[in-house]
């Protein structure tokens, strides 16, 4: 027996303690962690490309848990059109509300919403606008609202990938007719994006996804569609749900242009 092990830790125990079974106890109190702790330790969640052993970019997924932080988005396909309802959620009386739109004008045709860092989505929103521009001065037509999605998430994509750079915290929702037809896409903060018939984006969005589930028809016209998803919103956000907090952009199918209402007004839309 050496006489480091023989070190009494005095304050501490009161008997001789063997280092060597310290450093033990100490070596293995990983055993006991949970695992995000652990992850944290070893340095899985300081950047965006390192992935942890259980096949998780957690920088990826703490920029989730920022999307769900942000304002309700409800998008539907409807059958003369499509609408995005969106919380603007303004509780500043200060704030002029005609300068916090949350449902944004990519091109004549498409409309798009955001649930999460708001700066980060205009830096998206700005690059679609740039875009659908881009193609009617090349070939002198409208953009494809699919095209408009993918650029937009190969670019998120990309922020997952490459080091130096965090995710983009933002969701996106893009609204828009084709062909006479409407479309309804989603990009999530890995660059993933699906098709839609009715979708959610920000907080509380899995019990708007529920809902939607249980009570979207494909018949439904977008008056109908509007009243179900004011209904929807009402349900979920119970005394927080404020209808001069709302707005609604819609696309018609036979005809051009974006119609937007607010307020109470949406309440009263017939």
């Amino acid at each position: 027996m050496s006489n480091c092990d023989n070190i009494i830790l005095k304050g501490f125990v009161q008997k001789p303690f063997k280092l060597s079974k310290l450093f033990f106890h100490i070596g293995n109190s990983k055993m006991d962690m949970p695992t995000d702790i652990q992850h944290q330790q070893m340095g899985y969640d300081r950047t965006a490309t390192m992935f942890t052993p259980e096949g998780h970019l957690l920088q990826v997924e703490y920029a989730e848990k920022t999307v769900r932080l942000g304002s309700s988005s409800i998008g539907m396909v409807c059958s003369d059109g499509v609408f995005i309802l969106a919380d603007k959620r303004i509780d500043d009386e200060l704030i002029v509300p005609s300068s916090a739109q949350k449902i944004y004008e990519i091109d004549s045709h498409l409309i798009s919403s955001v649930a999460g860092i708001m700066s980060d989505a205009r830096v998206l929103i700005n690059k679609a606008q740039v875009l659908a521009q881009q193609n009617r001065m090349t070939y002198d037509s409208a953009i494809e609202p699919e095209l408009i999605i993918k650029e937009i998430s190969d670019l998120k994509q990309q922020f997952t990938q490459y080091g130096g750079a965090r995710p983009f915290g933002v969701a996106l929702m893009v609204a828009g007719i084709q062909n006479g037809k409407p479309r309804l896409y989603s990009s999530d903060i890995t660059g993933n994006y699906f098709e839609y018939f009715a979708n959610a984006i920000g907080e509380t969005d899995s019990k708007v996804k529920d809902e939607l589930r249980k009570k979207y028809k494909k018949t439904l016209d977008v008056k109908q569609g509007i009243k179900l998803a004011v209904e929807i919103l009402k349900e979920v956000q119970e005394d927080k749900f404020d209808i001069e907090r709302f707005e609604v952009a819609y696309l018609e199918n036979k005809k051009e242009g974006i119609t937007r209402i607010d307020g109470k007004a949406i309440e009263g839309f017939k």
